[in-house]
């Protein structure tokens, strides 16, 4: 096995995560010098690739940049930054021709015109797919293939990520580890410009459509370094993963809905067109809470697609029918049945437009990051959206700072699968994981109250005093944890993706972000 010598020069840029916007950072770059560091081989590992429904951009016939960003506004409950909207969703056409031009195969017409989908809370067709429900993986596909044949982008896999390094009060690389090997000294990378595109915190429930290494380990990493986090109690729940048991659960598109799959109890009834004029097309928070309470009235919860569906379901949305299929489910004949999820994370790092965080020497983007856009819901498939964006503006800023330079070979560190799915299993088995999760899912859930928050700081902070070994890996879990609960508990108020039982109503005076430092979101615990 191939290992680092104490310390690496990234040489300019180093990029830390590998999805969607890490990967469009890096190209946008070249031929700027970057270092990638990727714990698994590229296009593994990342929420990206999951992705299903696709990118949101207002490329049809009669819709425009401006109604996207009023959508976006709406689905987000108040929050929203207007000029943050109004300016990724103008930059939309543009990055989704980079996409196509690096090789993304996207759905189109016999006159070559993009075949666009509808999702919930969208007021026109905008989602730009690929194969119905492929997007994620094409799109990773072809930016995986694009990367590996730009001389600037180094990549270095099997390696994940530990801790910020901060010098003179700027943060000036990362300190990591091969994946799975736990007592060895950390390695420091040193970088002029350090990007942090990691991921955001499904993992730290037990329920969750994200991949096994996404737990909060982007926020936590940059939150114990000192970075300001914003938003951190907005967490979105999709309403319809799969409910196999599976960890993580496979998810049912939002798409399916779109095209009229309906959501039904065990005794047949129908609920949503009840609790919002919308139905099933309700703003995810609405349909996560409607599936939740019927789940916890003892009832379960199916998706219906064999009206709207039937059989097409095998080739319009072949990821979703595979998960049946593999799971015993027979998605033509029978219902899907489905659970809320963790899904993804609308706050995190809190950046400027540009993509900056409070720390110098620290970008942000991707779902470690909170620009502004999701505010307390995130607008269907507006994640990938964000992704490029950001990924884009980042490259731009870093560019105007780093001359070109050659980038020094590395031979990197070479990825062995076996020890790579092993050390995933052994932090998932952990028994002090396995309880925060369950603390994260049971208390600060898909609705949460005061006494439930403040007994799941408590609990998380009794999880970091009894552990027989506190590594990095580990606070930046349960930094992350204490960050969203305390967030959770300060936010007295019911909106988007935050529902308090004990505050069941929106409040006017609490319609803007919060921000909080690690050092706030400890006070709070120590007073839980």
């Amino acid at each position: 096995m191939t290992t680092f010598d104490n310390s690496l020069n990234a040489d300019g840029a180093l990029i830390v995560g590998a999805g969607l916007a890490g990967l469009f950072c890096a190209l946008k770059l070249a031929p700027r010098p970057v270092t990638v560091l990727s714990p698994k081989p590229l296009g593994t590992g990342a929420s990206s690739a999951w992705a299903q429904g696709g990118v949101a951009a207002a490329v049809g016939a009669g819709d425009s940049s401006h109604a996207h960003a009023v959508d976006t506004e709406m689905a987000g409950a108040g929050i929203v930054d207007h000029g943050i909207a109004e300016s990724v969703t103008a930059e939309a056409a543009a990055r989704i021709e980079d996409l196509a031009r690096w090789g993304t195969p996207f759905d189109r017409d016999d006159f070559g015109n993009f075949e666009l989908g509808r999702e919930a809370a969208h007021s026109a067709n905008r989602i730009v797919k690929v194969e119905g429900d492929r997007a994620g993986w094409a799109i990773m596909q072809a930016i995986v293939a694009a990367v590996r044949r730009t001389p600037s982008i180094r990549v270095v896999e099997g390696i994940t990520a530990l801790s910020l390094a901060r010098d003179n009060g700027r943060i000036v690389g990362v300190f990591c580890r091969r994946l799975g090997d736990r007592y060895s000294e950390p390695v420091f990378i040193r970088a002029r410009a350090t990007v942090l595109a990691a991921g955001g915190l499904g993992g730290l429930y037990a329920v969750t459509t994200n991949p096994p290494g996404v737990r909060g380990h982007a926020m936590g990493m940059a939150a114990r370094a000192g970075a300001l986090i914003a938003d951190a109690e907005f967490v979105q729940f999709h309403p319809t993963a799969i409910a196999t048991g599976a960890d993580p659960a496979p998810l049912a598109t939002e798409a399916l809905r779109g095209e009229g799959a309906i959501l039904v109890n065990d005794l047949g009834e129908r609920f949503m067109p009840a609790i919002h004029p919308d139905a099933e097309l309700a703003p995810r928070d609405v349909v996560a809470r409607a599936n939740f309470r019927q789940i916890q009235a003892g009832r379960r919860v199916f998706l219906d697609t064999r009206q709207v569906l039937g059989e097409a379901i095998l080739t319009r949305f072949p990821t979703v029918a595979k998960y049946c299929l593999d799971a015993g489910i027979d998605p033509v004949a029978g219902m899907i049945p489905v659970t809320p999820a963790a899904h993804f994370h609308m706050g995190g790092v809190k950046v400027d437009e540009r993509g900056r965080s409070s720390l110098p020497g620290l970008w942000v983007c991707g779902e470690a990051s909170c620009t502004g856009l999701h505010g307390a819901n995130r607008l269907a498939s507006n994640s990938l959206l964000e992704a490029t964006v950001y990924g884009a503006r980042i490259a731009e800023d870093i560019g105007g700072l780093e001359p070109v330079r050659t980038l020094l070979p590395f031979k990197g560190i070479e990825w062995d699968e076996t020890e790579g799915v092993k050390a995933e299993q052994v932090l998932r088995d952990l028994p002090a994981v396995q309880e925060l999760r369950a603390v994260m899912t049971d208390l600060v859930g898909v609705e949460r109250d005061a006494a439930g928050l403040r007994q799941a700081l408590r609990r998380i902070a009794d999880l970091e005093a009894s552990a027989q070994q506190v590594t990095s890996a580990y606070l930046n879990m349960t930094t992350s944890a204490t960050l969203v609960a305390a967030a959770a508990l300060k936010r007295t108020e019911s909106r988007g993706g935050h529902f308090r039982k004990d505050y069941p109503n929106t409040d006017e005076s609490w319609e803007h972000h919060t921000t909080m430092t690690l050092d706030e979101a400890l006070a709070i615990r120590a007073e839980a």
